[in-house]
C-alpha cells in the first residue's frame, strides 16, 4: 500500500523518520511530505494558504498509482480530509493522528500568536498539559530545533467540501491526548467540533496514550498503529 504521511503544523517530512520503519519492514512503501513554506526557515510564506497544502496532498496522490490511504497528524488531519474530498474514489482509508476531520467552513486553529505572514512555534506554556505529555525537555529541544513557522493563512483559511463521498472513505482516529472514551463521549454528545467525523460512516477509534506528538514521543506505538490501520484497507 501507498501511503502518504502530511504533519502537523511547524513541522515537515522528516517528522515521520521513526514512524516510517515500522510501515517499511511491513511491505508499505511511504510518502511522508513536507508542505509549502515548511521547506526551510527562510521558505516563502506569504500568500500559501490551506488550499495550497491540500492541493499538495491532492498531488502526491495523483502521482501514484493505485489506492492510496491518507494519514494526517494534527492539522495535518484536516489537510487529508480536504485532498479526500477531492478524491474520494482514491484512498481507501484515512488516518487521523491525534486529530480528526474538520467539516465546511471550519478553520485549523485561528488563535496561535501570529508575527506577520507566519506562525511560529510557540512557547510551550501555550499547549495544555495534555499535549505535552511524554515531550520531555530532550524532544522539546529537539522538536524546536527542527521547527519552522506554518504559513498564517494554513491556521486560519475556512475549508471548503464538495463531495459528500468522502464520508464513505473508512476511517481512523488515533487518539492520544484524550481518550476515546471521551471522544465517544463528544459524539453522543454531538459536540461541534466532532460534527464532520459523526458524519463518516465507518470509523474505528484506537488509543495510543501519549501527547500530541506520538512521532516524537512513540513513534513505534504510533508506527504499529498505522499499519494495523493500512492493513484493514
Amino acid at each position: 500500500m501507498d501511503i502518504v504521511l502530511v504533519p502537523g503544523f511547524w513541522l515537515g517530512a522528516s517528522s515521520w523518520d521513526e514512524v516510517t520503519p515500522t510501515l517499511v519492514e511491513a511491505g508499505h512503501r511511504v510518502h511522508p511530505l513536507t508542505l509549502p513554506g515548511l521547506e526551510a526557515v527562510d521558505a516563502p510564506r506569504a500568500g500559501i494558504g490551506l488550499r495550497d497544502h491540500i492541493d499538495a496532498v491532492v498531488a502526491a496522490v495523483d502521482a501514484i498509482d493505485g489506492p492510496v490511504a491518507l494519514v494526517g497528524h494534527s492539522g495535518g488531519g484536516a489537510i487529508i480530509h480536504g485532498a479526500i474530498d477531492e478524491r474520494p474514489d482514491r484512498v481507501v482509508r484515512s488516518i487521523y493522528v491525534d486529530s480528526a476531520p474538520l467539516g465546511e467552513g471550519g478553520v485549523i486553529n485561528d488563535e496561535l500568536p501570529v508575527v506577520g505572514d507566519e506562525v511560529p512555534l510557540p512557547a510551550w506554556e501555550v499547549f495544555d498539559d495534555e499535549d505535552l505529555v511524554d515531550l520531555d525537555d530532550d524532544l522539546r529541544a529537539q522538536f524546536r530545533a527542527r521547527a519552522i513557522a506554518e504559513p498564517r493563512r494554513v491556521t486560519s483559511d475556512p475549508i471548503h467540501l464538495h463531495d459528500e463521498r468522502r464520508y464513505d472513505v473508512p476511517a481512523t482516529v488515533i487518539a492520544c491526548e484524550f481518550p476515546t472514551e471521551q471522544l465517544r463521549g463528544w459524539l453522543d454528545a454531538g459536540l461541534p467540533f466532532v460534527a464532520e467525523l459523526s458524519r463518516m460512516r465507518d470509523v474505528e477509534l484506537v488509543d495510543l496514550p501519549t501527547g500530541h506528538w506520538p512521532q516524537f514521543t512513540k513513534p513505534a506505538e504510533l508506527g504499529e498503529a498505522i499499519r494495523r490501520a493500512v492493513d484493514r484497507a
